[in-house]
């Protein structure tokens, strides 16, 4: 059989997984969940029936999916990975083993690669889409929209405007953004002035982190989430915007300490924290007996005792034009309209640490204006797409004193 056959084939199994465990009004839903995201990692609820594909060599099942893998590079072709990791337990784990981090593949096939950090090399080029009436932002992977808006979900956020601070809860997928459900991914915090943001995580930053006692996981199945139960976050990042005191005009300045990632990751050899599945379930026997320690605040990544300093990344200063009469950086044609969120960050180093110029340079995370509600963003590692859509997230929000 050609590898075009067995991709045909597995596209046709498309709309017959959503049908295994489900049945009636939740056929829809599900396969709508199918097409967005589906996590090899957590188990279905009922048994899925093995077929011919099932019993497949696995040296051949390595080599017809590892051939599927290598075919397809780009969404939504792509889509024919997640197809293989939910034909049956075999395939979903031989899957897992054959793809590879975005940190060492450039790209984004499972939803655990949105918290694994990027490529260190080419940036992953997604857009971000605002919708002003509903208060929601749409994290796209590509460079522009297409045409036929077909384009891949990767997150969204929507906004929600509290007394004294503002939250962009954010999820997996763009219709539910409850803290109770298995799509929550996290939430970015505001304070009162829109001077400081806090960027919460759903789950630890790597899976050794899970396994410390103490730290409580709130990825746990739909029944067993009680509407009262709130969801476990652990600080992952602290965003600050400096007080405009005289009101000159200028672009914003901005610092981001990251909780979660060591200044040894830009090193040469370095690495940074990287996620290999979701935590998994646990059973409300333990979860309750642990949750009052979850209560009294978020976890905080930092306090767990490490001594290793932390990545702390600046806005890159712009250059005043005096032709244009404006602050200009060169965004390599990624950005085409001015705004003041526009911002492009790097370590901010001291020469103490000896990290290479080339390093210092480089640009790990860069945002900007396109058009009408339409904006770019740009990232590599040792940031991953969430922590990045997270501090893209905290530009949108109103900072009178900043400006």
């Amino acid at each position: 059989m050609s590898l075009k056959s067995i991709v045909r084939e597995l596209r046709e199994m498309k709309d017959g997984i959503g049908n295994i465990s489900r049945r009636g009004t939740e056929r829809k839903h599900w396969s709508n969940r199918t097409r967005s995201h589906i996590v090899p990692d957590v188990a279905l609820s009922d048994p899925i029936e093995q077929g011919q594909w099932a019993n497949l060599p696995p040296e051949l099942l390595l080599d017809i999916i590892r051939r599927v893998e290598e075919s397809e590079a780009s969404w939504p072709a792509r889509s024919v990975i997640l197809f293989c990791a939910s034909v049956c337990k075999s395939w979903r784990e031989i899957t897992k083993e054959i793809v590879k981090t975005p940190e060492e593949c450039g790209r984004l096939t499972f939803p655990i690669s949105l918290k694994q950090p990027g490529p260190r090399e080419s940036p992953i080029q997604c857009f971000i889409k605002r919708d002003k009436a509903n208060s929601v932002y749409l994290l796209y992977f590509g460079m522009t929209p297409s045409e036929d808006e077909r384009d891949k979900l990767l997150l969204s956020a929507k906004k929600i405007r509290r007394a004294t601070s503002t939250d962009f809860v954010i999820s997996l997928v763009a219709d539910d953004f409850s803290r109770a459900s298995n799509m929550y991914a996290g939430k970015l915090r505001s304070n009162f002035l829109g001077t400081k943001f806090t960027i919460h995580d759903s789950q630890p930053p790597s899976d050794a982190a899970i396994q410390q006692p103490g730290r409580i996981s709130r990825r746990f199945h739909a029944e067993q989430v009680s509407p009262r139960v709130p969801a476990c976050n652990y600080r992952v990042a602290t965003i600050s915007y400096e007080l405009n005191v005289l009101r000159t005009r200028g672009p914003r300045r901005m610092h981001s300490s990251m909780h979660s990632i060591p200044l040894s990751s830009i090193r040469e050899g370095g690495s940074a924290p990287t996620p290999k599945s979701f935590p998994q379930s646990f059973n409300e026997k333990s979860f309750s007996a642990r949750l009052s320690k979850a209560k009294e605040s978020a976890m905080d990544i930092s306090s767990s005792g490490t001594s290793q300093e932390l990545l702390v990344l600046k806005n890159k200063a712009p250059r005043w034009h005096e032709q244009l009469q404006c602050w200009c950086l060169n965004f390599k044609g990624r950005v085409t309209v001015a705004s003041v969120k526009n911002f492009q960050l790097v370590a901010a180093v001291d020469p103490s640490h000896n990290i290479p110029v080339a390093e210092q340079e480089k640009v790990i995370l860069q945002f900007g204006k396109i058009g009408k509600d339409i904006f770019t963003m740009d990232y590599r590692y040792p940031l991953s797409a969430f922590q990045a859509f997270a501090i893209c997230l905290s530009s949108f929000d109103t900072k009178p004193a900043c400006e």
